[in-house]
């Protein structure tokens, strides 16, 4: 398996406050993977430290085998859209797309000339005119043209209204289908991503919480419904997730490791989007023990 993004106990301080802390994942290649988390789980502080904005104060991290901030090659096969998409805003998209083709050894002016035309953005407009949506789609169309690997995406349809988060998105997949690329998009916005994304990496309170591919990771959990659980081992579940109870019945989200054969409980599949809510509700309950998919 080829691995395109790799942090082995990654970290990063802001003084005496962690913004990531014992970051470990692999990302694979191919994939569109989701990166999700709260504001302030350190989301763009992993982006911003893959594309070497920022240097790690533990561990490390390796794009394409690379470390990004020692070895500024790798930089050429990374697109990166930051939160705030930023562009030149007195800048025509024309303009920008020309200066991209001065700044990049690898280039396709005409893959982002078509996207815009596509997308019926004027190119002669300053971007600084241009509603965010248009504004994001020119950020993307940039990011597109230099032919990346690895694009990396940090909450680029946060400003969005629905219809335009979910142009965006359709062409975002359409545009990676083709070339092959793996993505890593963050946001906060889980109905978004599961529509979209293969594989899935949340942070909460710094660290991972959950990585792996998004079917695997909802196999493997299910909701049972019981009599009232006080604690003790249940046949086939490797951890709980998550607990409530009333007087006498229990409800228990649970990581499985095999079927579940007691007939007093009701077994029921979990959607993705409340696996994630989940995990990210109560981080002591999921830090208690080894989150789930997490290299060791």
């Amino acid at each position: 398996m080829d691995v395109v993004l790799e942090a082995d106990r990654l970290g990063k301080r802001y003084g005496n406050n962690w913004a990531l802390r014992d970051c470990s994942l692999r990302l694979p290649a191919g994939r569109i993977a989701a990166l999700v988390g709260p504001n302030g789980a350190g989301k763009s502080t992993l982006l911003h430290l893959a594309v070497g904005l920022l240097r790690p104060d533990a561990g490390t991290v390796r794009v394409f085998g690379e470390s990004p901030y020692d070895n500024r090659g790798s930089l050429a096969d990374i697109g990166f859209v930051a939160q705030d998409t930023p562009l030149y805003r007195d800048f025509t998209a024309a303009e920008l797309v020309t200066a991209g083709a001065k700044l990049n050894q690898r280039w396709d002016g005409d893959l982002a000339r078509n996207r815009l035309a596509q997308l019926g953005i004027p190119p002669d407009r300053p971007v600084g005119k241009l509603s965010g949506g248009q504004r994001a789609q020119v950020a993307l169309a940039l990011a597109l043209a230099k032919r990346p690997r690895l694009l990396l995406l940090d909450e680029p349809v946060a400003s969005l209204d629905p219809l335009a988060r979910r142009e965006f998105l359709q062409s975002l997949m359409g545009s990676v289908a083709d070339a092959g690329t793996t993505v890593l998009l963050s946001s906060h916005l889980l109905a978004d991503l599961e529509r979209v994304c293969d594989y899935l990496i949340v942070l909460n309170a710094a660290r991972v919480q959950l990585l792996g591919a998004a079917d695997d990771i909802v196999a493997d959990h299910r909701r049972l419904v019981g009599p009232r659980h006080d604690g003790g081992p249940i046949g086939g579940v490797a951890a709980v997730v998550r607990a409530s109870h009333t007087d006498r019945q229990s409800t228990l989200l649970v990581r499985t490791d095999g079927p579940i054969t007691d007939p007093s409980w009701t077994v029921r599949e979990v959607a993705l989007e409340d696996l994630i809510l989940a995990y990210l509700a109560d981080v002591d309950s999921t830090t208690s023990h080894s989150a789930w998919g997490v290299p060791a």
